[in-house]
């Protein structure tokens, strides 16, 4: 399948966005990143044009010559299963791919959720919650995932460099830009070993450097 017409519409401190990134990068797939502020004018992610593409008026959205692909889980899978290159983002037997979207939904469906832009912006609007409760909002919750991520990478002798052998994978994808939430919102990440140790040989690879918030065309200057 031609990489032709790789479009991906990203904000460049997204975690979910983030996911695609590094994704797309591993798979060595040549795209554009189209950037939607999410702040800026009351949100780009509201404009027309854009919730015309994305009903949800969320990032990220790939779209793929005249397809158009939503929700950064199904857009990597999508990208997994449509475009071969060197490195499968699952594992090939049904036990290892299991364990990989098990890691992954953690942060996926149960922390990312609560601590999205979305999510704090109805703190502070619609209930009054102060900054510093809204901060310690965001640290409980990573921290209830990232207790039980911890415990599942230690116990399970799958874990090896990377959370499921020593290649990348889903998990990886999703725990790297958690981590980078996690110390942005201050969590103390002492008591996750293997996360760290995890994190930091994932963002020696190009792929995962290249992704990061800061290298991005919409990051502050």
């Amino acid at each position: 399948m031609s990489t032709e017409g790789l479009r991906l519409y990203s904000y460049w401190r997204s975690s979910a966005a983030y996911r695609v990134r590094i994704a797309l990068n591993l798979k060595r797939l040549p795209y554009e990143i189209v950037p939607v502020h999410l702040t800026a004018d009351g949100g780009e992610q509201h404009f027309l044009d854009y919730v015309r593409l994305n009903p949800q008026a969320v990032v990220p959205t790939l779209l793929d010559g005249g397809r158009v692909i939503r929700q950064s889980m199904a857009i990597i899978e999508y990208l997994d299963e449509s475009y071969e290159g060197e490195l499968k983002l699952l594992p090939p037997t049904a036990r290892d791919r299991a364990r990989v979207r098990g890691l992954a939904q953690i942060v996926a469906c149960d922390i990312h959720p609560l601590g999205n832009l979305r999510v704090l912006q109805y703190l502070e609007r619609e209930l009054d919650t102060p900054a510093e409760e809204r901060e310690r909002w965001s640290r409980h919750w990573i921290r209830e995932g990232f207790d039980a991520f911890e415990e599942l990478l230690q116990e399970n002798p799958s874990t090896g460099q990377f959370c499921e052998g020593d290649e990348p994978s889903l998990a990886d994808i999703c725990l790297v830009p958690q981590v980078y939430n996690a110390k942005r919102w201050g969590v103390d990440l002492s008591d996750y070993p293997a996360i760290v140790r995890i994190n930091d040989e994932c963002l020696k690879l190009a792929a995962f450097d290249q992704a990061r918030p800061e290298n991005q065309p919409d990051a502050p200057g």
